[in-house]
């Protein structure tokens, strides 16, 4: 047996192994940090990229990160990610550029310095100065660099960080530069008045996109108010849910073609509304036990015959403001935005603070009246000088109470925009902005995304393809100093022009500085241009863009294109592969695909997998102030990087949030890896003792067993699967299938193979499963190894590297497997899994007859679609311990069926025989009942003298087992075991108990697994007899010399064995 085989192997012997000794325990963390330190001096990612030259292009874009943030669990999700799909192109012979980079522009970074120097706001930046400011943000945004690199490191993701992208970069904003003078020339970029969604409190407009990342639900307080009708007993009923707006009032507006009323209400007041909502919003006046009701209609409008109904205005703050400009103010306009799902049916007009009041302010040409700063708050015009706007709300509801012009003013919930960036409340707001005029491309955009390959579908299609269908144009302009100099030179005369590149700079302004200046403010605003139209000087407009352009630019800014690597660009444009979070939808996804459709008219990025975000077990987001919030550094260093990397590949859908703890990592680290680090360490263990040398062998198809050609067919068909769920973009299904075959190879094959690596000397049979399992390991190293590539890499070096020094130096440098149809037998693998799907019915049976796996059972019989031969009989013979098994067509001679009335139906048909029914279904023959079934489609008999006639549909069928048989069932098979046992078996079952005792006190006590041992029983005559009846059969498999009776030695310990109680004594003999 294996335990002499290995003792007379090991005996004498003191050379080095072929291969290197397994660890076998779990802790994979510090084998990961070896192998990082390899890959980090042998230069194995630039080797990666150095064999690929050449070779057709595969480029993935990697969305840039901000470095004056720390990397969060999410991250190691998106590096997984893209990561792998990299990984994968490289071995299947692609070139893959992998060039990092980082997004260093925006107003996070100018909030991290504002902070770090103690300052508020943008007077005091300008006190301080612009330089020495932006200086100061260019140290800023390089906090956690060292931080970053570290962790892609530890995480395995490969990428060019040596050489990065940087978008402060001078030569990436000229490249910046061209593209928006491309822009220009087009007509598309354009400055003008428009209401934007705006921070006070950062001072700039927000894009459309920036908003869609900072909605809240809030509960707020709205104002209906009271607008007193110039020379008339009444007042016109408006609502709106920014107070704050209404001291810049000018004008009141109605729906044309609905229905107003104007009422007398219970109240006292005289109003006019919409007819529809006056329930709605004057039905709590009615007083019911008096019988007064809440309003009476005095006369009906159309909305149209409102129109320039003049009012009072409610304050007097906007009156000064509208005469100074000549327009006229404070009437009724008519709009058909106006709608009746809300309010009173009466809007008020502030043309400064909404898009749709801006439109109605240009159609009536109404005056424009702003009395809210920069900052956000009210003007000295009001009497809330200086109050932020969402602090004055209460105020002006107070004020209208006290001039009695409050109606009401009800709670109500809705979802409101917050700043992405300081979380301060935004305000839609009219300001002076420059815009790229994305409307006038729409529908280029949907044709190009229409040729995206998003995964999943629903995204691309659903979220992103909705957002392009209601494009706005793009507010590019911030008020800010750390950002891409919008290249817009001005003159005072009114004309405009647009610089693309440096040298158009110089030969435009005269200036040599031009060509060396830094790009960035103040530096690149001391470079004037002679107006080509009056001759005064031209000077740069004093904003910054949105750095959401910067990271769109990324794909053409990192090659400084078109100036320089006009080819490499080319090349690598557009790219195959992107993957960002689901946040970046109409973040990174948008700003890419708006800039190439702008510029090339097609998208950057062919596929994009969409990532949902990283959730706590609980399926809470993970947040600080929650305290759930889990530090990547701690993960990897306590679960290792393969570990997670794995956990996101399997553990659903990638677009789906993630539910990350430690708990399913483990479990999916113990399922795959654990079970294919186990089955790598067995095959080590027993090469080394036989000095089995891969290289020195091959497989030889025709001399193979059915079990060695069963691992080869699946390997093949696994390799096929893979490739193309990998080709495919299908990560849970590669890794799902990846699993099951691990599984297989490990707790079928190799258990079922075990006695083979055991058995003397070199025969073929042994050499067949040594190279079938190393060749599946190798295999399986490659075909893993952009999923897990630290444990590959090791599996690899061991197998492969350190028995051929010509093989490839690293698992990343070989190609991807190919199949081999000739290994692949569909017929084998069907059959294959018959026997497994009778092993797992067969240990169900065993389990419902409560019979151990050590007691051997006499026979099983299969009703299976077909019979399988005597090797795979012989199969399942020994994995379930049955002495026989046989296929037969007919089971019941060992099941049989119970019927009972399906009530719901027969109930209804035949309820007073219900009893009767019964009675005569449990009475009859269950194979000849469920024969006439299946043959007539119904069961006919009389109860009580009345007809009966019952199909499928009305009976409850159970299969179920004679006397001493167990079955088991699906639609397929049936089971059934003979749970009868003879006193044979029962003694067979004993010694099986008794030398499984002897293993465990064998492993207790610490012996070698080639010390031989002495046996002794007492306290139980039966079983000592068992054992002497038995002595060969126990002494062969526990490597005993001797078996007594009655003797004390050694280790000794009492066992039950199968409800016997016996004393077991062993000791190791000298050799």
């Amino acid at each position: 047996m294996h335990m002499q085989q290995i003792s007379i192997m090991q005996k004498g012997r003191k050379k080095m192994p072929l291969y290197e000794k397994v660890n076998t325990d779990l802790n994979f963390v510090g084998r990961e940090k070896e192998i990082e330190k390899f890959w980090e001096e042998n230069k194995i990612f630039e080797k990666s990229l150095k064999i690929r030259e050449g070779c057709p292009t595969y480029t993935f874009y990697d969305g840039p990160p901000t470095a004056n943030g720390k990397p969060h669990i999410g991250h190691v999700e998106t590096r997984a990610i893209k990561d792998m799909i990299p990984r994968y192109r490289t071995m299947k012979g692609y070139m893959v550029p992998r060039k990092a980079g980082w997004d260093t522009h925006g107003l996070p970074v100018e909030l991290e310095v504002e902070k770090a120097l103690g300052l508020d706001g943008k007077e005091q930046i300008e006190e301080y100065g612009i330089a020495p400011f932006i200086e100061k943000c260019k140290e800023s945004v390089w906090k956690y660099k060292g931080m970053w690199e570290d962790f892609s490191r530890k995480v395995g993701f490969w990428a060019d960080m040596d050489n990065p992208y940087v978008t402060y970069h001078d030569d990436y904003i000229e490249s910046e530069w061209w593209a928006l003078k491309k822009i220009w020339d087009k007509g598309l970029l354009y400055k003008g008045f428009k209401i934007v969604p705006y921070c006070p409190r950062c001072g700039t407009p927000l894009s459309s996109h920036e908003v869609a990342q900072g909605y809240k639900d809030v509960k707020e307080r709205s104002a209906v108010a009271r607008f007193k009708v110039k020379d008339e007993d009444a007042y016109i009923l408006a609502w709106t849910t920014t107070p704050w707006t209404l001291p810049s009032n000018v004008a009141l507006c109605v729906n044309p073609n609905e229905t107003y009323a104007k009422v007398k209400a219970a109240d006292g007041f005289t109003y006019y509304m919409a007819e529809a909502l006056l329930d709605t919003v004057l039905g709590e006046l009615a007083d019911k036990e008096a019988g007064t009701p809440a309003y009476e209609v005095l006369e009906r409008y159309q909305g149209k015959d409102l129109e320039y109904k003049e009012y009072v205005p409610l304050f007097d703050c906007a009156v000064e403001t509208c005469e100074r400009q000549h327009k006229k103010a404070f009437y009724v306009t008519c709009d058909t935005y106006v709608t009746l799902t809300d309010g009173t049916g009466v809007v008020h007009i502030a043309p400064a603070f909404g898009e749709d009041d801006a439109n109605v302010g240009r159609k009536y040409d109404l005056p424009f009246v702003q009395l809210v700063d920069a900052k956000g708050d009210m003007t000295k015009e009001t009497p809330w000088a200086g109050m932020f706007v969402k602090d004055a709300d209460p105020e002006v509801l107070k004020a209208l109470a006290e001039k009695n012009l409050l109606f009401s003013a009800p709670k109500f919930e809705h979802s409101y925009p917050f700043c992405w960036r300081c979380d301060t409340p935004l305000i839609y707001y009219a300001r002076e902005s420059w815009f790229i005029k994305m409307t006038a491309v729409k529908e280029h955009l949907i044709a190009n995304n229409n040729t995206i390959n998003w995964i999943p579908e629903s995204i691309g299609k659903g979220r992103f393809g909705d957002w392009l269908e209601n494009v706005q144009d793009w507010g590019l302009s911030r008020n800010r100093y750390w950002g891409t100099p919008l290249n817009i030179w001005q003159c005072e005369c009114g004309e405009m022009l647009s610089v693309g590149s440096r040298q158009e700079l110089e030969e435009l302004s005269g200036n040599p500085e031009a060509k060396t200046v830094e790009l960035h403010r103040p530096y690149i605003d001391a470079i004037t241009i002679p107006c080509p139209k009056c001759g005064k000087p031209m000077k740069r407009v004093p904003e910054v863009i949105d750095c959401w352009f910067d990271s769109g630019a990324m794909p053409f800014a990192q090659h400084h294109y078109p100036f320089e690597n006009k080819e490499t660009f080319e090349k690598q444009f557009p790219a195959q592969f992107i993957s960002e979070a689901v946040d970046q939808t109409r973040g990174w996804f948008y700003s890419l695909l708006a800039e190439s459709t702008l510029l090339f008219d097609k998208s950057s990025f062919e596929n994009v997998i969409v990532l949902g975000l990283v959730q706590d077990e609980n399926g809470q987001k993970m947040s600080k102030s929650k305290g759930n919030a889990i530090d990547p550094f701690d993960a990897l260093e306590e679960y290792g990087a393969d570990a997670i990397r794995w956990y996101f590949y399997s553990s659903s859908a990638p677009w789906l949030p993630s539910r990350f703890h430690g708990k399913a990592v483990i479990e999916g680290q113990r399922k795959f890896m654990g079970t294919l680090w186990n089955t790598y360490a067995f095959f080590v263990l027993y090469a080394n003792i036989d000095e089995f040398d891969a290289t020195k062998y091959k497989l030889e198809y025709d001399k193979l067993s059915v079990m060695d050609k069963w691992l080869l067919s699946r390997l093949n068909t696994l390799i096929t699967e893979v490739d193309t769920r990998l080709d495919n973009y299908q990560i849970p299904e590669a890794a799902r299938a990846l699993q099951d075959f691990v599984d297989e190879c490990s707790n079928w094959y190799v258990r079922r193979s075990r006695e083979r690596f055991w058995a003397k000397g070199m025969e073929q049979d042994k050499i067949n499963a040594y190279m079938t399992l190393y060749t599946a390991l190798v295999t399986l190293a490659k075909l893993s190894a952009p999923m897990i590539p630290f444990m590959a890499e090791e599996i690899y070096l061991n197998l492969v590297r350190g028995l051929d020094k010509n093989a490839p130096e690293s698992v990343h440098l070989c190609d991807y497997p190919k199949a081999d149809a000739a290994f692949v037998d569909k017929k084998l693998e069907e059959d294959m899994e018959e026997v497994l799907d009778i092993v797992v019915m067969g240990r169900a049976c065993r389990n419902t007859a409560n019979i151990k796996n050590r007691q051997p059972i006499g026979t099983m019989f299969v009703k299976a679609d077909h019979a399988l031969d005597d090797f795979y009989r012989e199969i399942i013979e020994d994995e379930l311990n049955v002495k026989k098994v046989v296929f037969t067509d007919d089971v019941r001679d060992f099941t049989t069926y119970t019927f009972k009335p399906q009530l719901r139906t027969v109930g209804p048909k035949y309820g007073k025989q219900l009893g009767g029914i019964q009675k005569k279904l449990a009475s009859l023959d269950g194979n000849a009942a469920m024969d006439e079934l299946n043959e007539k489609g119904a069961l006919t008999f009389e109860v009580n003298g009345v007809q009966v006639s019952l199909t499928k549909d009305d009976l409850l069928i159970e299969m179920t087992q004679k006397e001493g048989y167990v079955s088991e069932a699906d639609a397929n098979m049936t089971v059934v075991l003979d749970s009868n046992l003879s006193e044979e078996l029962i003694e067979e079952g004993n010694v099986n108990e008794i030398i499984s005792k002897i293993q465990t006190m064998r492993k207790e006590a610490g012996f070698e697994v080639m010390d031989h041992i002495r046996i002794s029983f007492s306290g139980n005559e039966k079983i000592a007899q068992i054992a002497q009846g038995n002595r060969d059969a126990i002494a062969g498999k526990v490597l005993a010399d001797s078996i007594t009776s009655g003797e004390t030695f050694g280790v000794s310990k009492e066992w039950n064995v199968n409800g016997e109680k016996v004393t077991i004594c062993v000791e190791k003999t000298a050799e």
